[in-house]
């Protein structure tokens, strides 16, 4: 925590428009009928200071610092809760960054204040959900774009964590400018100044031109990476590493474990004989566990020209004379092509498996929801069982929570079951980008030291 600075006159800067300033100071205050009153034209709930990226959510859930036993008052705690749903209530966007490139969960992990972070994952869920009734799923990313929510109805959680249509409130008159000490901590209140119109005015029209809009930090995660450029990409293997030409990590050794234990929960007897359908080769590493059990069937799709040509190579375990040596004509077959196509010839076919597993690269979560959504149903055997590597927002803590809880909801509207173990990751060769296991690595897409690991059944 010697990094971050939390203090108030650190956050809000000189430079922060009086407008900004009063509804960061009134969240930081968790005066929630003065923030009730600040929330009357769109944005404002998402404001941002031009210098150091707080937004009033931020803000909120700063205050309240870490945990401690002697300084926490319940009455604050609770008045930063209901600040906290206020905000969000009325557009608090929950995975803005800072110039930390934190957003309000991440301060709130980080602190140690579990029921705001809590919080932050419920409104990540409740956007995704929106975003996928309206068919706009977007990748969740470290944050760094603005994104508009939309006003046809505003939605909260109540005690019972039910979903209810609310409208707002109107509090009480909004507080005073804060003139902020050079080491204060909380704001106080002062006389507004005379210029105090024309300043804001001017500082208006700056923010309108772009020139005072906070720019979000760059980071490691933000390189544009999807299926098509993917497929047209010349890839490397080298150093248990499969990378693209812009050095994006397609697949790495170090997810072997997770391989390893992904098998174990499929086929959790071992017994020879299944039928076994693999989705993205890679590295080849599953698909060599999966090969250990002696299968009837053993299916792969790839559709990268430069996997294709390393399955065909001599040296791969995994060339024609595998797919020739199988206990039947076309029991052990590599599917050249696109998932999305191949998988409705073998819907077509009848093709059922006990196992499936799904880990392609450059493609969305709405894919993957149209795998389980649409074709799971058909391929997978009534007894069978689904997995997937579940790296979806594994950038930060609380994207993976989203996409996990997110997840886990439109499996359930799919017909599926799906069990949860947590696995430790060894992260001691991956904490840092461009080192130990990232080293010649352009984007670091795992930072945590927790897996989920999916395994899919059908309900009932």
């Amino acid at each position: 925590m010697s990094d971050h600075d939390d203090t108030i006159s650190s956050r809000i800067s000189p430079s922060c428009p009086p407008e900004t300033q009063r509804v960061l100071t009134a969240a930081w205050a968790h005066d929630v009928a003065a923030v009730k009153k600040l929330l009357d034209t769109p944005g404002k709930a998402s404001a941002q200071d031009p210098t150091t990226g707080e937004t009033p959510l931020h803000a909120a859930i700063r205050s309240c610092g870490p945990p401690s036993e002697e300084d926490d008052d319940p009455a604050d705690l609770d008045a930063a809760k209901k600040t906290v749903y206020e905000l969000l209530l009325w557009g608090g966007i929950w995975n803005d960054v800072d110039d930390k490139n934190e957003t309000p969960g991440c301060v709130a992990r980080r602190l140690g204040r579990i029921e705001l972070y809590n919080l932050c994952v419920e409104a990540g869920v409740r956007a995704e959900m929106l975003f996928g009734l309206m068919e706009g799923y977007e990748e969740l990313g470290s944050g760094g774009e603005e994104e508009e929510e939309d006003d046809m109805e505003i939605v909260e959680m109540d005690a019972d964590d039910e979903m209810v249509v609310v409208v707002g409130e109107d509090g009480d008159e909004a507080p005073e400018l804060v003139n902020i000490e050079a080491n204060g901590q909380n704001p106080t209140t002062g006389e507004e100044k005379e210029e105090e119109d024309a300043a804001e005015q001017e500082q208006e029209q700056e923010q309108e031109e772009g020139e005072t809009r906070f720019q979000p930090p760059k980071s490691d995660t933000e390189t544009d990476v999807n299926s098509e450029a993917y497929l047209r990409s010349k890839l490397t293997y080298s150093d248990g590493k499969l990378v693209d030409d812009d050095g994006n990590g397609v697949m790495m050794a170090w997810e072997t474990d997770i391989m390893r234990q992904s098998v174990d929960a499929l086929l959790p007897a071992k017994e020879p004989g299944k039928r076994i359908l693999n989705i993205g080769f890679g590295m080849g590493i599953i698909d060599t566990m999966f090969a250990e059990t002696v299968p009837s069937r053993h299916h792969i799709i790839e559709a990268h020209d430069g996997v294709l040509e390393h399955i065909s190579s001599p040296a791969s375990k995994f060339s024609s004379s595998w797919e020739e040596n199988g206990p039947a004509p076309g029991a052990y077959k590599v599917y050249r092509g696109k998932w999305q196509e191949v998988c409705r010839q073998l819907l077509e076919e009848g093709q059922l498996y006990d196992a499936i597993y799904f880990d392609t690269f450059g493609e969305d979560y709405a894919q993957l929801r149209m795998f389980f959504t649409e074709f799971i149903p058909g391929l997978l055997d009534s007894e069978g069982k689904f997995g997937f590597f579940n790296g979806l927002g594994a950038d930060r803590s609380i994207c993976y929570d989203v996409y996990t809880k997110v997840a886990e909801l439109h499996l359930t509207d799919a017909g599926l079951d799906v069990d949860w173990k947590v696995i430790d990751v060894d992260m001691s060769h991956l904490a840092e980008a461009g080192k130990g296991e990232w080293e010649g690595v352009k984007r670091r897409y795992w930072t945590l030291d927790k897996y989920r690991l999916p395994t899919c059944t059908f309900l009932g």
